[in-house]
């Protein structure tokens, strides 16, 4: 099986409960496997065969000489010389050979990165975990000033129906008052009319009858 495969695998054991976690690793993962561009390059004649294939070696500096072995995918190994498209190196176990130069690599094979990508997953996890529940917190935290403002709301709306039904009410008994007023008025308005009509009546009739008891005095005092 493949480094990369053998990658993905690891990043499969890990549960991410939130979708930017995923998306984070997946990312992360897809970084780390891109290749070495990002990796630090070994400063002395260390080489490692390319992860792509476990490579063929030979006994000298071309196609023509005979294969005397395998170096794995991964493998250390250190640089002798550098001949054409092929280089002499000296494996672990201490034998030179010759290898396509194409077939190596300046920075150590993901086998060898691989604890270190372990690593670096868990706590990318981590980090994840932690703003995912810090997100959650906050997330609750707006739940429950949402439902306190909403619960404030709904009681500003019944007293605002308590206040409207007592404002009905009160139309309702002024209405009553003003047509109340508008009979007593009517009922003072007929007394005054009644009583200035009286008024009139008896000035008009001692208007008419004090003459007469003038003139009827006049004559009794001729008589004299």
């Amino acid at each position: 099986m493949s480094i990369s495969l053998h990658l993905f695998a690891l990043l499969s054991r890990f549960s991410f409960s939130h979708p930017r976690q995923v998306i984070g690793a997946s990312l992360f993962g897809a970084l780390l496997i891109a290749g070495p561009v990002d990796a630090q390059e070994s400063p002395d004649n260390a080489r490692w065969v390319s992860d792509s294939l476990n490579t063929y070696v030979r006994s000298g500096p071309t196609d023509g000489y005979r294969i005397v072995g395998t170096l794995t995918s991964g493998q250390k190994v250190e640089l002798i010389s550098t001949q054409g498209d092929y280089s002499q190196v000296r494996s672990e176990s201490g034998s030179n050979v010759w290898i396509p130069s194409k077939e190596l690599q300046d920075v150590p094979g993901q086998a060898e990165r691989l604890p270190q990508l372990e690593q670096q997953v868990a706590e990318l996890s981590e980090e994840l975990k932690t703003i995912d529940d810090s997100w959650k917190v906050r997330v609750q935290g707006m739940q429950e000033t949402l439902d306190s403002r909403k619960a404030l709301i709904d009681e500003l709306d019944a007293r605002r129906i308590a206040l409207e039904a007592e404002l009905t009410e009160a139309q309702s008994e002024l209405r009553t008052t003003q047509a109340r007023l508008g009979d007593e008025n009517k009922q003072v308005l007929m007394q005054y009319m009644v009583y200035g009509g009286s008024i009139a009546g008896a000035g008009l009739l001692v208007g008419l009858i004090l003459p007469m008891l003038t003139r009827g005095r006049k004559r009794n005092d001729r008589w004299f």
